[in-house]
């Protein structure tokens, strides 16, 4: 390989079309035109002297040559996006941008955040990314964002989780339901009722299958549906139960009511993820050493759990 041949251009195409799997959706973030970038990569391909990408089931994924080549560009731009960061206002997180993965149902907390951070940094540009717990996994895996909220963490030696907030799950129905207005309401004599679950994966659906087959029961009848919100809405109608996130609730009608079953709510928590091996910016430090100090300026007390120590040691250790 002549790395003479090799331009920051060409491995900002290069690292674009892994992230993405697509020439096309490439193309339009990078505002290229898809010849070009098809004209980038055959450039790279012969710098390197073998094939980078390959199609798999409608989707452009890296060789073995090119899963090393995506990891060595994406260290050699990541370095220099650092170093052009710590040139200027960004070194000191008053001025720049970083970007966060949230799963769907955080995205009822992190305003609560951002909001006010905002208001007092009003130069750091924040960029939200919302997806169900498998697409923010993936974004997680190509190390596409800053920070991440889940409500659990991946797994994996280089993974920092801070847990800071209570998520507990509790049980819904529509106002008129009968099972409203009755304490520790037995599980099993709603086993009768539609349950509305998350898809598979969901880490709401997660817990309660955990929940479930340690009290060995199994729901009957249930549907499942991709939203939050038209969960919401189908128990408002009176299509069934459903377990969602209180905070969730706390977000949504008055035409639901929250049952006393007992053993819930169930217990959970959301966490704060980045990874342990890759530099954040100093605006993301910024907003995690907010969150610290802010949390509970920003949710109601009953919630915190300020348990941020391994991210802020992480940071004390990489601007020490």
């Amino acid at each position: 390989m002549n790395v003479r041949h090799l331009t920051f251009r060409l491995l900002q195409v290069y690292v674009a079309v892994v992230q993405l799997g697509s020439i096309s959706r490439a193309a339009t973030q990078l505002h290229l035109s898809q010849p070009t970038v098809s004209l980038q990569l055959k450039r790279l391909a012969e710098a390197v002297g073998s094939e980078l990408l390959e199609q798999r089931e409608g989707r452009l994924i890296p060789t073995h040559v090119g899963e090393e080549l995506f990891r060595a560009a994406r260290d050699v731009l990541g370095r220099f996006e650092d170093f052009s960061g710590f040139l200027g206002d960004t070194g000191q997180g008053l001025r720049g941008r970083f970007s966060i993965g949230v799963v769907t149902t955080a995205k009822y907390i992190l305003p609560r955040l951002l909001g006010p951070f905002y208001q007092q940094f009003p130069d750091v540009e924040v960029t939200i990314n919302i997806g169900n717990r498998g697409h923010v996994l993936e974004r997680y895996r190509n190390g596409a964002d800053d920070l991440y909220l889940f409500s659990h963490p991946p797994t994996g030696g280089n993974t920092l989780a801070g847990r800071f907030l209570a998520n507990p799950l509790v049980l819904i129905a529509p106002q008129d339901h009968w099972a409203v207005g009755r304490t520790s309401v037995p599980f099993a004599e709603l086993l009768g009722e539609r349950f509305l679950l998350r898809e598979p994966g969901s880490a709401t659906r997660l817990v309660l299958e955990n929940w479930l087959r340690d009290h060995d029961i199994r729901l009957t009848k249930v549907m499942q549906i991709e939203s939050n919100e038209v969960i919401r809405l189908g128990v408002e109608s009176g299509l069934g139960l459903a377990v969602l996130s209180e905070h969730t609730i706390l977000a949504g009608s008055e035409n639901l009511a929250i049952l006393d079953v007992e053993g819930f709510p169930l217990g959970s928590n959301w966490y704060l993820v980045c990874h342990g091996n890759r530099r954040l910016p100093a605006t993301a430090c910024r907003f995690v050493q907010y969150m610290d100090t802010h949390l509970v300026e920003c949710i109601d007390a009953r919630y915190v759990r300020n348990e941020l120590e391994p991210i802020l040691r992480f940071i004390a250790g990489r601007s020490g």
